[in-house]
């Protein structure tokens, strides 16, 4: 009677909603991904209708994917579910709405008809829910409150008043124009960030996210502490694609992190050394977590410029952690694996040659100066062309296009539907992967808009100058504390684009270099992945390791000090390619970056207590002392701080007794 019963639920009503919403999901993400790829590699559009077509699709996609509450069941008929297909549908309406009256809701700026007005509202109202659902009640209430704050201005204090604005005009502002809703954030989510999340998405799909890991496993396996080195090689192939930290910990983790704990780490340092491996992913370009796209449109630089400037300090990061990974290592006695339970190196690159053909022709289509765009556009269509090409050649040959063979010979007809879904599968994915990123700059963008049309930027940036008295340092360390606040509510690019916006201007006004700057902002924007007590990536990595999820966070504060320590050098040295003309590749800058890495290694070596062997507490002061000097912006401090490094590194060596 129960089988039964069961036998007709499963093909009752319910099943027929959740196959509808399925399929629902997949027609909507597969067209919006190749409309995301049509224009960006054919046929640009005009901005909201670009903008609008996006957000509409992006709408649909969170209220069938996101329940409204944590509980609400989806797959089975309710008023939630009525609601949502109901919200849906408004979605559309409000988005096309703006694609057919496009001519006239030009030419009537300012002077708006009623129903604009109501659609105004609507769709501000339908982005304040998506936001809930995607980011949470914080970032919405922040988007409220920004809202409020434009509304009663003149009930403000002091310090914050402004004449205040009416309901239609905050609405038509968010709704109707490039400056709020469809403004800049969701501009660039809407071109350059979609194509590379999809580029993404489809290496992950045709195996490239397993062949990154296999080659830094290959690559560092066999050294000291190999698995944890591997971590963060493997987290900074990954990330510079993903640009996510808690799906970077996720993916890498749930291979690195077993072997960490294999070969004797302890489960929070292993989940600990993740996680900061994972977060420097989203300083790493060529994507940045969208910040090098954000970055290069509120800068008005090139992407390429973008990218180049922010190669050398992610890299700087990973040094700084991989020196504390190796410390670590040594302290506890933690060897590698041996040599021939490692893949080869040879082996993994001929498997995976095809993973490495799309990056390069990415990196040259960048440095060709073709738009980031078109770049991205390149790189998915190359990697669909790579995979197929070498699945093609297995079958051909084997039978089968899996690595290794198959366990049976497949026809032409199997293997060919076999591919359409891998990239049916990956268009699915881009899309879903891209809802909380193109949610949170929708959001972000009744922020902005809010803080545009009060005023409220100045008087922000007038506040940090007031606290800071001036001083550099400290300015960016209450811009530190800020991103810390927002990152307990604001996913990494939300909380950029409300730093930036905010906070920006102060360190313009010390002097700051507008690409120096928001290369600042954004570094600190990404502190609340490894900074109790929000720690997102920590929290995951601990998950993934079984392990105190205080303890982890605590832990990968200590090994991300490079995220607190490179902004600081950036405001004071031409620490981003920049000489003393803002040049790039000075011959200032190549002394600067030698003497901040080392600077960085005598700081974790110092923070261990451990360099060539465990230091003694005159060493550990000596090692503190060449860091500090190292940091310096004085070029007599740096060759002190080297000098001062150099004690130490011949003390450890002549002596090597008194280091066991």
């Amino acid at each position: 009677m129960t089988d039964t019963g069961n036998k007709q639920e499963k093909s009752g009503p319910h099943s027929v909603l959740v196959s509808a919403t399925a399929r629902t999901v997949m027609v909507v993400a597969v067209s919006l991904s190749l409309y995301q790829l049509y224009t960006a590699g054919f046929t640009a559009l005009t901005a909201l209708i670009q903008r609008s077509i996006h957000l509409g699709a992006i709408l649909t996609l969170t209220f069938l994917l996101r329940p409204p509450f944590k509980n609400a069941r989806k797959d089975r008929w309710n008023i939630w579910v009525g609601l949502d297909w109901l919200l849906l549908a408004a979605g559309i309406y409000c988005t096309t709405y703006i694609c057919i009256n496009l001519t006239a809701i030009f030419e009537r700026q300012g002077d708006w008809l009623r129903q604009d007005l109501v659609v105004s509202i609507i769709g501000t109202l339908l982005v304040l829910e998506a936001c809930r659902r995607v980011i949470g009640t914080i970032m919405t209430g922040i988007c409220l409150t920004a809202i409020l704050y434009a509304m009663f201005g003149p009930y403000m204090p002091e310090l914050i008043i402004h004449k205040g604005y009416s309901i239609e005009r905050i609405t038509t502002t968010l709704w109707l124009t490039t400056e709020g809703i469809f403004g800049l954030p969701i501009g660039v989510a809407s071109t350059f960030v979609f194509v590379f999340v999809l580029f993404g998405a489809f290496l992950e799909t045709t195996g490239g996210g397993n062949f990154f890991i296999d080659f830094a496993y290959a690559l560092t396996g066999q050294f000291s502490g190999g698995p944890a080195k591997t971590s963060v090689v493997a987290s900074g192939f990954m990330g510079s694609v993903s640009g996510s930290a808690v799906g970077n910990v996720v993916a890498t983790g749930s291979f690195t992190i077993p072997m960490m704990k294999k070969v004797g780490y302890r489960p929070h340092v292993a989940g600990a050394i993740e996680a900061a491996a994972s977060t420097g992913g989203q300083l790493m370009p060529p994507i940045m977590g969208a910040g090098a796209f954000l970055m290069a449109e509120f800068t008005n630089t090139s992407y390429l410029t973008i990218i180049k400037v922010a190669l050398v300090p992610a890299i700087m990061y990973y040094i700084t952690v991989l020196f504390f990974v190796h410390f670590e290592a040594k302290k506890f006695g933690l060897e590698g694996q041996p040599k021939e339970n490692l893949p080869q190196v040879l082996t993994v690159i001929k498997e995976g040659l095809h993973f490495i053909i799309p990056v390069l022709i990415l990196i040259y289509v960048l440095v060709s100066n073709y738009s980031p765009m078109m770049a991205g556009f390149v790189a998915v269509v190359s990697t669909v062309a790579a995979s197929l090409a070498a699945n093609s050649i297995r079958w051909a040959i084997t039978g089968s296009p899996v690595a290794g063979g198959g366990s049976q010979p497949i026809g032409f007809g199997r293997f060919a539907i076999m591919e359409s879904r891998l990239i049916v599968e990956a268009l699915e994915k881009g899309a879903r992967n891209a809802v909380m990123v193109s949610v949170a700059c929708a959001a972000a963008g009744i922020i902005v808009g809010m803080v545009t049309l009060t005023g409220m930027g100045l008087k922000f940036s007038s506040l940090v100058l007031e606290l800071s008295f001036g001083i550099k340092a400290l300015a960016i360390l209450l811009i530190g504390a800020a991103s810390l606040v927002l990152g307990m509510g604001l996913p990494v690019t939300a909380s950029y684009i409300v730093l930036a916006t905010l906070a920006g201007p102060a360190l313009l006004d010390m002097g700051v270099p507008l690409l120096v700057s928001h290369m600042i902002v954004f570094w600190y924007s990404q502190d609340a992945n490894v900074t109790p007590p929000v720690s997102l990536a920590s929290f995951a990595g601990a998950g993934v390791a079984g392990a105190n999820p205080m303890r982890t966070a605590f832990t990968s504060w200590k090994l991300a000090k490079g995220l607190y320590i490179i902004p600081i050098i950036m405001a004071y040295r031409p620490l981003l390619g920049m000489g003393s003309t803002y040049e790039l590749f000075h011959w200032q800058v190549g002394w600067i970056m030698l003497t901040t890495t080392l600077g960085l290694v005598a700081f974790a070596a110092a923070l261990e207590r451990y360099l060539f062997g465990k230091t003694t507490w005159p060493e550990t002061i000596l090692l503190w002392l060449a860091a500090a000097g190292l940091f310096w912006p004085t070029y007599w401090a740096d060759v002190t701080g080297f000098i001062v490094f150099g004690v130490v590194v011949l003390l450890q060596k002549t002596t090597p007794a008194q280091h066991g």
